[in-house]
Formats: C-alpha cells, sequence, structure tokens
C-alpha cells in the first residue's frame, strides 16, 4: 500500500518562508551593522556606535571621568558655591551604560532597523550615595544658608543708621538631592543650579524702615533735649541719647518701636552729673543721749529721688518734637524720712537700751572695713516684728562696695580676703541685741576663739553663708547707732527697753582640745599663734522689777586655733643640696 503524503495549507508554506527570511535578513543584519552597539549611538556626544562592548566601556571611562569630577555650580537663594560630585557620591557608570546602549540595539526590530538608519543619544547611567549628598549638602547649607534679617534702624554718634532687610534661604537637603543630580546628569558646565530652599520673609520690611526713620528717627536726632528739675535744667545731646535709644520689632506685627533705657541713660556723665547736683538722700533726725534718755540733735531732711521712670517719661516723648517743645520736665518723687523730731517718740524711741564697745588692736585694713560697715549700719530703723540682716545692710563685702582686702579666718585659719575685720563690727551689734533682749534669729561664732571677744558672746558673717539677724520682738522700733574710732567700735541701740535689766552669765570651759603645730606654703598664709579649742555656754538672764524672768542659753563650740608657720613654696622645694 503506498504511502499517504499529508498536504500542507498555502498559508503555512508562506509564513515559513516568511520567517526563514527574516531571520536569514537578521543575521545579515548583526553582520551589516558590525560590533555590540548600534552604528551612531552617542552618551553626552561620544560616539560608541559600532564598538564592542569592552570597547565602549573603556572610550566612557575615558570622557566621563573627567566629566564627571568637573565642580558643579550651585546657589540658595542669591549665594553661590560649588559641589564635587565625587565628595557627593555621584558618579557615572560607564559599564551600566553600555549595557544599556547594547541592550537598545540587539534586539531584532532594532537590528533590523539598523541597516536603514543610526543609533541616537543615550544618557548615561548616574549612581548616587544618598549619604554622601546629603552630608555634601549640609556642609553646603552651612555656608550658603542665609538667615533671615530684619529691617532696622540704629543710632551711631547721633547718626540715624538703617539696615535693609533680606529674605532668608534656607537649603532643603531632602529635596535637593534630586535636583544634585539631575544638574550632574545634564553636566552643563556654565549653568548654575538653584538648589530648593525655604524661604523666610523678614517682619521688618524695607517700607517699616523708612517710616520709622521719617516719623521717630531722625526728629529724635534733630537737636538736644532740655529736661528741668526743681528749677534746675540740662541737656542732654542727641549722641548721648542716641546711645540708649533703640527701635525693636513688635513681635506680631513688625512695626518698630522706641524704647529707652532710662537706667543706663542716667549714668552718662551729661545726665549723672546734674542729677547728682538735684538728687538727695532722705535722712533721719539725729538722735543723741542726755543721759539715758534719746534726744534730737540733728533735724530730718526730705529725699529727692528721680526714678528711672520718670526720666524716661520725660525724654521720650520730646524726642518726636522741635525747637522749644524739645524741653521737658522731670518728675521728682520726695522721700521722707522715716524718723522725726515729731515722731520719735510716737516709734518708742525714748531711751538707751543697750550699748556695746569692741576694741582692736590698729590695722589700716582693719580700721577701714570696720569704718565703711558702721557707715552702713548707722541710722538702721528696725520696726517691731521686723527683721534685722548685717548682710542685707551692709552687703556684699567687696572692693566695689567700698571695703579693702584684711585678715579674716577661713578653713580654721587666718587668711587675707576681702572686708577682713568686719567680724569686730558683727560682735559688736550681737552684744547690742543680745544686751537689748532681742530675738536672734541667725548667728554664728568664729570657727576658733579670738581673746579680744567675749568668750561666747561674738559673731561672725560671711557672704552668701552666714548671716547676723534678729527679730524686733521689743514692741517699739530700734534705732541702730554705729560709730568706730581706730582701735573700737561701738554699737547703741535706741528704743523702750522691755526688761529692767539683761546680764551675762558665762559656765566654765568644758571638752578642751589642744591646738597642733602646721606649716603652710599658701601664698595668702598668715602667722598663727596656737590656743586652746573648747566648748562654752553663756546664759542671757532677764530681769523686770528686781527679779529673774527668764533664762536663754548660748552654746558655742571652739576648734582648736593652730600654730601655724608659713614658708616660701619655692624655699621649701629647694632639694636639699646635702642629698644627691
Amino acid at each position: 500500500m503506498r504511502p499517504r503524503i499529508a498536504s500542507v495549507p498555502p498559508l503555512a508554506l508562506t509564513g515559513g518562508a516568511l520567517t526563514v527570511g527574516l531571520g536569514g535578513f537578521y543575521l545579515a543584519a548583526l553582520l551589516l551593522t558590525g560590533g555590540d552597539i548600534e552604528a551612531g549611538t552617542t552618551v553626552r556626544g561620544v560616539d560608541i556606535g559600532g564598538l564592542s562592548r569592552a570597547e565602549a566601556i573603556r572610550k566612557l571611562d575615558r570622557h566621563l571621568a573627567a566629566a564627571g569630577a568637573r565642580q558643579l555650580a550651585v546657589k540658595v537663594g542669591d549665594r553661590t558655591g560649588t559641589v564635587d560630585p565625587r565628595q557627593a557620591g555621584l558618579t557615572f557608570d560607564a559599564e551600566e551604560t553600555v549595557d544599556r546602549a547594547a541592550r537598545t540595539a540587539s534586539d531584532p526590530f532594532s537590528v533590523i532597523g539598523g541597516v536603514f538608519r543610526s543609533g541616537g543619544d543615550i544618557e548615561p547611567v548616574v549612581r548616587l550615595d544618598e549619604g554622601k549628598a546629603r552630608t555634601a549638602l549640609g556642609k553646603l547649607a552651612k555656608s550658603l544658608d542665609n538667615t533671615v534679617r530684619d529691617g532696622a534702624v540704629t543710632f551711631v554718634n547721633g547718626r540715624v543708621e538703617q539696615v535693609a532687610p533680606r529674605t532668608g534661604h534656607a537649603l532643603d537637603v531632602d529635596t535637593a538631592v534630586g535636583t544634585l543630580r539631575t544638574s550632574f546628569l545634564r553636566g552643563a558646565a556654565d549653568k548654575v543650579t538653584a538648589l530648593p530652599a525655604r524661604e523666610t520673609e523678614p517682619k521688618v520690611t524695607a517700607e517699616e524702615v523708612r517710616r520709622a526713620v521719617r516719623d521717630f528717627a531722625q526728629p529724635a536726632m534733630s537737636a538736644p533735649v532740655t529736661l528741668t528739675v526743681d528749677g534746675s535744667r540740662f541737656t542732654i545731646s542727641p549722641a548721648v541719647v542716641g546711645r540708649h535709644l533703640t527701635l525693636g520689632p513688635d513681635a506680631s506685627t513688625g512695626r518698630l518701636t522706641p524704647k529707652l533705657d532710662a537706667k543706663g541713660l542716667r549714668t552718662a556723665p551729661e545726665v549723672a552729673r546734674p542729677l547728682a547736683g538735684i538728687t538727695t538722700t532722705a535722712q533721719n533726725a539725729g538722735l543723741g543721749l542726755d543721759g539715758e534718755k534719746v534726744v534730737v540733735a540733728d533735724d530730718a531732711r526730705t529725699g529727692v529721688q528721680i526714678t528711672d521712670k520718670a526720666l524716661g517719661r520725660a525724654v521720650l516723648p520730646l524726642l518726636t518734637k522741635a525747637g522749644a517743645a524739645r524741653t521737658g520736665e522731670v518728675a521728682a518723687r520726695r522721700i521722707l524720712p522715716e524718723v522725726t523730731a515729731e515722731n520719735a517718740a510716737q516709734l518708742g524711741l525714748t531711751e538707751r537700751m543697750s550699748s556695746f564697745t569692741v576694741h582692736f588692736e590698729p590695722a589700716a585694713y582693719r580700721t577701714h572695713n570696720i569704718g565703711r560697715a558702721v557707715q552702713l549700719i548707722n541710722g538702721s530703723l528696725v520696726r517691731p516684728d521686723e527683721t534685722w540682716s548685717f548682710n542685707r545692710t551692709v552687703g556684699e563685702r567687696t572692693e566695689a562696695n567700698g571695703f579693702v582686702e584684711g585678715i579674716m579666718i577661713l578653713d580654721d585659719q587666718f587668711t587675707k580676703a576681702s572686708g577682713g575685720g568686719v567680724s569686730a563690727v558683727a560682735t559688736t551689734v550681737f552684744n547690742a541685741l543680745f544686751f537689748a533682749g532681742v530675738q536672734p534669729v541667725e548667728h554664728g561664732a568664729h570657727s576658733f576663739y579670738i581673746e579680744r571677744y567675749p568668750e561666747g558672746r561674738e559673731a561672725t558673717v560671711a557672704w552668701g553663708s552666714l548671716d547676723l539677724r534678729f527679730t524686733n520682738d521689743s514692741g517699739n522700733a530700734i534705732y541702730i547707732q554705729a560709730e568706730s574710732t581706730d582701735t573700737s567700735v561701738t554699737v547703741t541701740f535706741l528704743g523702750t527697753r522691755k526688761y529692767d535689766e539683761i546680764k551675762s552669765v558665762k559656765g566654765p570651759r568644758t571638752q578642751v582640745k589642744q591646738p597642733e603645730e602646721k606649716v603652710s606654703t599658701d601664698e595668702k598664709c598668715v602667722p598663727q599663734t596656737p590656743l586652746e579649742g573648747f566648748d562654752v555656754t553663756v546664759e542671757r538672764v532677764f530681769y523686770d522689777d528686781g527679779k529673774e524672768v527668764k533664762r536663754e542659753p548660748f552654746r558655742t563650740h571652739y576648734t582648736p586655733r593652730d600654730e601655724i608657720t608659713c614658708e616660701d613654696p619655692q624655699r621649701s622645694e629647694a632639694p636639699d643640696k646635702g642629698k644627691p
């Protein structure tokens, strides 16, 4: 039986022939177009058409390396700078770029099409290290960011000066990463890329600056102002006013508003000198004693005070006026004395309550510091139930407050410090309050005993750590008199006695401890003689109508006063020549 031959449809035969034909044409086209890269293919103007993959990579590496190292010109607001692409993590990937070109050229349609056309330009592939890019942009922001600046008006030597406002620009690093990549990819050498930034507009505009200059600043500096106080007159020049005058912006509207530093203005010699001749301190009536009774020795005096607020209120309105209208009156404040001839008896200042004197060896620093403390204490009036403070009344013992360096106790030994010797005044005040019978609130004895003071009945003070305070519980006011000589200080309390008599009873020394011998090389060392330490109790005994009313114990602990020998630190550190 003859085999049966199946017939093939004509359409299938035609399709097969076409496939074979196209395949052959594709192979022929590959031979005609040459290498891996389609002819006419360029990357940023570099022709890599017809090259093998390896050849194209080498060629691109040479050309893109130079382009990739070129600094990128950028700006933030109106400030310009440059970015090094390599430091910003931006590089061209030649291999990936060639792979992209090869993939485009190797599909059948591109190959067959390449017979009839040439390849086109392909963008290079960019690699971006975002971490490096953010770091580079962060550094760039430090130099190119521009903080917003408000418009301003200032005064210099009586002249008006203007500061133009400026918009602030802050680099937006997150958004700028993409912008920087695009700039690197485009590679235009003569183009400055504007990086994205956040803008902040000034609150004080140029228009507001012009208004402030026109309406206030120029009139303020146009001429001196004249002030009158109690018939006295003095002028203040524009230069002096300008040094203490500012125009500050309102936080919500940006409007410039004038502010005068009256406290600073009154320190200017042009103002301070005339005010010094006008202002006076209220002075209490001078009290004396006729036997034990208080008498008025000197009349009181009303004080005149010019406050900073009054000075500012007088000057500021005059600055926008002209001619004779630039003259104004400063309101003076009258300060009444606390003690007058008329009210001394009403205050209960009728007799001597107590008086105590401490004697000391003369020394220039001691006399000076004691005299200064006495000056500050004398005339103090302590009303009923008020608490008087040594530190508050005398102030810190500094050079600015009128004190000099002297000898005082620190860390259980004598040393040099400002205000040394003032404890003699503290001890005198303590004994005056002791015998006046008023209530001590805070006091402390010296760490070791000093022979010129009564045992257990003395006091010291230290700024910031130890004060001498008492509360006036006598029922009437107390007037403190203080006076000093080169060798003594006396404090007297005037008022009304609450008790007929107050005595002091001292007990024996207990817990006696012997001192040690020490050598000091401290540059502020003061030689010190030895004295034993001990405890002692002193009782304050109150009497009324000849009978004892009560007793109050005052217990004091004294550490030994070690013997201190001072040596030159350089001498003590010198090597012993008799030893190797």
